[in-house]
């Protein structure tokens, strides 16, 4: 599945990503290839995400705060 991260400033990922791990507003929780749609708020915390890289497979980025939207594999974070 396709994962941005980006915050008002830049992108700060862009790529491929297994398993996205998020830190909702109801709980944490985890976006895999194949998950339904939804749109969250997100919560102070991190956002770990497995790559298909070799070199990084896991990759972690500390949030204030934000909202995800997730539709057809394609995960949109937008974090401030």
């Amino acid at each position: 599945m396709t994962l941005k991260i980006i915050s008002a400033d830049d992108v700060i990922f862009q790529g491929e990503a297994s398993a996205v791990h998020l830190p909702g507003a109801s709980g944490a929780f985890t976006v895999l290839p194949g998950h339904a749609s939804l749109i969250s708020t997100l919560t102070p915390g991190s956002v770990r995400f497995t790559t298909t890289s070799a070199e990084a497979p896991e990759q972690t980025v500390q949030i204030a705060g934000g909202v995800v939207d997730v539709d057809r594999d394609v995960v949109s974070v937008c974090i401030y």
